[in-house]
């Protein structure tokens, strides 16, 4: 456990203190920034090079289907040598690992983690595997902050702020969210408002989102119609979304757990054979449908633009619930937003048709439930509200449904509470915790 330093008593040293703060933000934030497009950049390039190899393999039959999951278990397998051989905790999330580092549980990582983080998770997410950039991207932030920090010799109670900032510089980035990345910092890594880190984590994303937009543009990450205000007779039906979305979000949360326990008892096989198992079956799953797979932006951009039927989504919504829980069970970089924001859409759009056909006088637009699904699903697997409504309405554009995603969000943070499901980073936090009393030879368990 790392000694806590106490705070300053001195207003003057205070105050200097957070001058410096400020003035290292903004530079922290646009390395983040940088960094952090720069992945989203290669990851989209990934995705386009999957695609054209499975048009190409399609040609050569089943010589192509082997090439297709042998490459995607190749990639895989190597990302998962990566993490062991160079970064253990840069498995899975990341955000686990910062939470776990600023409540002293957990060493800041060493710089090497950047490069392993960055071409791990390409290496992972790339072949299709149902995992987000955002987590990479916001342990990436939180690196070069503790950077920033020992290059400015800041003492552990102001780093500890500044790897908070640039992790929520890393989420912004990820979504094109500044307002969401500087909330996640408050409401899910520090737990608390407090003025420095508020500020601190203000400059860091508006630095992160000034880079980012210069290489990624300005527009929103999806592409949502203008959606009409609600009257307040419908927010009964959101709040029924909402419920629904916090028990779907709860079983989620059990089967991610039970997917990481049920890796951790074949720990008798290497851990690139198990990540090349499971690169090999989304390989598989990538030949046969190959929109189906990685990490879920294009799935939930045609959700959005109601692009899916009422026989098919529950199909979909079940594939890619499960996609979801076996690829973060392989030990290598990726995360749990985008999955999530993908499921809480089809989720929405099924629901929003189902009261569409059940309530025709009531003029209902499928669209809006996708939008508040998002919000709604989110908030019940990691229960964090705030920052679940302020990512999707930055995401969609969609300030008119403000009112609808505050119905959903309070049952679906209410459902999961009443079930006893945790919140899904506090229980992989606590996996990461107990792997600092493990024995040296067993460095890459238990770290998603």
């Amino acid at each position: 456990m790392r000694p806590q330093p106490k705070l300053h008593a001195d207003p003057a040293e205070a105050y200097g203190s957070l001058l410096v703060l400020a003035l290292l933000a903004p530079i922290m934030g646009a390395a983040s920034g940088l960094i952090g497009a720069n992945f989203r950049l290669a990851l989209t390039a990934a995705d386009r090079f999957r695609d054209a190899s499975i048009t190409w393999a399609h040609g050569l039959g089943v010589v192509g289907f082997m090439c297709i999951t042998a490459g995607s278990a190749g990639a895989v397998a190597t990302a998962a040598w990566l993490v062991r051989r160079f970064s253990p905790y840069a498995a899975g999330s990341g955000i686990p690992q910062v939470e776990a580092m600023l409540s002293d549980e957990l060493e800041p990582p060493p710089a090497r983690l950047l490069p392993v983080k960055f071409f791990g998770g390409l290496l992972a997410i790339g072949p299709g595997l149902a995992l987000g950039r955002e987590g990479p991207s916001v342990q990436m932030g939180a690196a070069i902050a503790h950077v920033v920090a020992r290059m400015s010799r800041r003492n552990w109670l102001d780093s500890k702020v500044l790897i908070a900032a640039g992790a929520g510089a890393g989420l912004a980035t990820a979504f094109n969210a500044p307002i969401a990345g500087a909330v996640f910092v408050l409401e899910e890594l520090m737990r608390r408002f407090e003025t420095r880190t508020a500020i601190v984590a203000l400059g860091a994303s508006a630095a992160a989102i000034a880079v980012a937009r210069a290489l990624l543009g300005v527009a929103p990450d999806f592409d949502v119609k203008p959606l009409a205000y609600l009257g307040v007779k419908s927010w009964l039906l959101f709040a029924a979304l909402g419920a629904v979305a916090g028990l779907a979000a709860a079983l989620y949360n059990t089967a991610l757990l039970a997917a990481l326990a049920a890796m951790d008892r074949l720990s008798r096989w290497s851990t690139e054979l198990r990540a090349a198992i499971i690169g090999a079956a989304v390989g598989a799953l990538a030949w046969v449908t190959p929109e189906l797979v990685g990490g879920g932006d294009d799935i939930a951009q045609r959700t959005l633009a109601g692009g899916a039927t009422l026989m098919t989504l529950p199909l979909v919504f079940l594939l890619r619930f499960g996609l979801g829980a076996v690829s973060y069970a392989a030990p290598v970089p990726g995360g749990l937003f985008a999955p999530m924001l993908a499921l809480g859409a089809q989720l929405g759009l099924f629901c929003g048709i189902l009261c569409h056909l059940a309530l025709p006088g009531m003029n209902l637009d499928p669209i809006a439930f996708a939008v508040v699904g998002m919000a709604a699903f989110f908030t019940g697997v990691v229960q964090a509200p705030v920052t679940g409504i302020v990512l999707v309405i930055e995401m969609t554009a969609g300030f008119t449904m403000f009112l609808p995603m505050i119905a959903a969000c309070f049952a679906a943070m209410l459902v999961p509470n009443l079930v006893g499901s945790a919140p899904i980073y506090d229980s992989l936090r606590r996996r990461v915790a107990t792997t600092v009393t493990r024995t040296a030879d067993e460095p890459e368990e238990n770290t998603r």
